[in-house]
């Protein structure tokens, strides 16, 4: 059985977020899904088979973490994208039936893929007790990014504060349902990117996540009202980095970005 390890959301290897890919005919039973994930650990490892032609979705698709099953994962299905194009195995956009719905993959003509996320309910809330301390930086404004992200949206003062943080992780995960993500204005926007982000989901063994597509569906709608530009790129600054390219489309994000494959090899189990 092929499994293939794609770097999504870069066009370096050993940049971006790694997912593991695989292509089945059909899904085996959860528990040999959590293994695989467990084996590959990666933040997600991607699981994928066609679907019957003439229904609303060419492929299924299901992500899991090294622990757990998740809803929503932009950078495994940016991967899982990136290997039906460049194997030959589904041309042009492909409709992934999945958890949070149907989500499209559209591959672009300079080598770029765009994926068509639901846009993340954003509620302002009271910053939770201790979440500043546990944090390592006093947040500016905190929202909620609703059910299927799951997460706090932190403003913070400056991209430096965002890109020294040292959080308590054992103590930012009492705070929300997968994690935090810290963001602020990119201090020099012709550095490329207009907004910096990092993201810390403790609650889904993951601490530090190296380029979070579904933390985009959130950042997109916050900095979009911010900059009043509906089109903005999001550098998520951890130490693969990686940018994200979104598109505000209402109650839809775009999110858009390169993968490239690093390993190609045989699952033996």
């Amino acid at each position: 059985m092929r499994i293939r390890i794609v770097d999504a959301f870069t066009d370096r290897p050993f940049h971006g977020n790694p997912a593991g890919v695989l292509l089945l005919d059909s899904f085996p039973d959860d528990a040999w899904l959590q293994d695989v994930a467990r084996e590959v650990n990666h933040a997600e490892t991607a699981f994928a088979h066609p679907l019957p032609e003439g229904g609303e979705a060419d492929w299924a698709l299901r992500w899991f973490t090294p622990v757990t099953e998740v809803d929503m994962c932009g950078h495994a299905t940016l991967a899982t994208a990136h290997v039906l194009a460049s194997t030959g195995s589904h041309e042009g956009p492909v409709r992934f039936a999945t958890r949070s719905g149907v989500l499209t993959a559209t591959p672009r003509p300079d080598g770029s893929l765009t994926l068509d996320f639901p846009t993340a309910p954003l509620t302002p809330v009271t910053a939770p007790d201790g979440l500043a301390e546990a944090l390592g930086a006093e947040p500016l404004t905190v929202l909620d990014t609703g059910p299927q992200v799951g997460d706090l949206l932190v403003e913070l003062a400056d991209e430096k504060t965002v890109r020294g943080l040292a959080p308590d992780l054992r103590a930012l995960g009492r705070h929300s349902r997968r994690g935090v993500i810290a963001t602020a204005r990119a201090e020099d926007p012709s550095a490329g990117h207009d907004y910096v982000s990092r993201c810390f989901f403790p609650n889904a063994g993951i601490d530090e996540d190296p380029v979070t597509g579904s933390a985009h569906t959130a950042l997109a709608p916050f900095w979009s009202e911010r900059l009043g530009n509906p089109a903005l790129t999001g550098l998520q600054a951890s130490a693969r980095s990686g940018h994200v390219r979104t598109e505000l489309r209402g109650d839809r994000t775009l999110l858009s970005g390169r993968a490239i494959t690093v390993i190609d090899g045989e699952l033996l189990a």
